[in-house]
C-alpha cells in the first residue's frame, strides 16, 4: 500500500523559513518534518511514498537526490576516473516518487494529479505538517473491516482545525474549523479507496470540502478515533514544541531506533 503525502503548501506562517523551502521541509530535530512522517509509516512497513509537491518542489527533489549520500560513508576517488565508493549504507528501503502537482493546486487537485502513480488500489494519505503516534496497521485493519471508501484519523484536542461530528464511528458532518469547537478533528492519516478519485473534479477542488462532504452524505466516510499523540506544525511555536519533545527524548511519534 502506497503512502501519499501532501507537501505543496506555501507555509506562509513560516515566512522566514518558507521563503527558501516548502513547509514540509522545515526541520524538527535536524530533519524535515516530512522525513519524520515517512519514518512513522516505515516503522509499520510502508516504504513506498508519493509526495504531492508544489511550492518550491525542487527543494524536495534535491533533498532526496542527496539523501543517499548524506546517510552513507563515501569515498571520492579522483585518481580512478572520479569514482565514488559508498560504504555503510544507512538509507531506508524507500521508494519515493516526488510529483509536481502545481503551485496553486488545492488539496483535492493534488490528490487527483497523482492518480496515475496509485493505480487501482487503496492507499494511505496524510498531510506533510503533522506527526502522530497512531498505529498505522490498526488503522488499515479498521478501514478494511467496514468496507467504506474513506477512513480518517480523528483526535480530540483543543485546536481550531476541521471539525467532525461522529456517531458510532460514522462521520455525520464535516465542517470548517471554529476556535470554540472542542469536537473531534481531522488529523489526517487517512486510508482511501481508489474510487476517491471520482470525487475530485480538478485542481480547484479542496479535498476537505466537496469530496468529504459528499462522502459524509453518502455514508462513506468513517473515523478511526485516536486517543494518543497528534501535533501539527502550523506555527513557529509548534515547531519549538516538537523540537522540545525530540531534545528531551520524549517524542511520542518517534518509535524507530536511530
Amino acid at each position: 500500500m502506497k503512502v501519499v503525502l501532501l507537501a505543496g503548501g506555501f507555509g506562509t506562517r513560516f515566512a522566514e523559513q518558507s521563503e527558501y523551502k516548502p513547509k514540509p521541509m522545515i526541520e524538527i530535530g535536524g530533519m524535515p518534518i516530512l522525513w519524520h512522517i515517512m519514518k512513522e509509516y516505515s516503522y509499520y512497513g510502508y516504504n513506498e511514498f508519493v509526495i504531492c509537491a508544489g511550492y518550491k518542489q525542487h527543494v524536495i527533489k534535491e533533498w532526496f537526490a542527496d539523501y543517499f549520500l548524506h546517510t552513507s560513508d563515501v569515498t571520492f576517488d579522483f585518481t580512478q576516473d572520479n569514482k565514488i565508493i559508498v560504504h555503510h549504507k544507512r538509507a531506508e528501503p524507500w521508494k519515493v516518487t516526488v510529483v509536481d502537482t502545481g503551485l496553486h493546486t488545492m488539496t483535492g487537485g493534488r490528490i487527483k494529479r497523482i492518480q496515475q502513480y496509485i493505480g487501482d488500489e487503496a492507499f494511505l494519505m496524510t498531510y506533510g505538517d503533522g506527526v502522530c503516534d497512531v498505529d498505522i496497521n490498526k488503522l488499515v485493519e479498521f478501514h478494511r473491516s467496514h468496507g467504506k471508501l474513506a477512513t480518517l484519523t480523528a483526535v480530540t484536542i483543543k485546536q481550531d482545525k476541521g471539525v467532525l461530528d461522529i456517531v458510532n464511528n460514522t462521520v455525520q458532518s464535516f465542517r470548517e474549523k471554529s476556535a470554540s469547537d472542542g469536537a473531534p478533528i481531522n488529523a489526517g492519516y487517512m486510508v482511501l479507496e481508489p474510487k476517491i478519485f471520482d470525487y475530485i473534479d480538478g485542481d480547484s477542488t479542496v479535498f476537505e470540502k466537496e469530496p468529504m462532504e459528499r462522502l459524509v452524505n453518502e455514508g462513506e466516510l468513517m473515523s478511526y478515533m485516536h486517543e494518543g499523540f497528534w501535533q501539527c506544525m502550523d506555527t513557529q511555536r509548534e515547531q519549538m514544541l516538537l523540537n522540545k519533545y525530540l531534545e528531551t527524548g520524549h517524542a511520542p511519534w518517534k518509535k524507530w531506533e536511530d
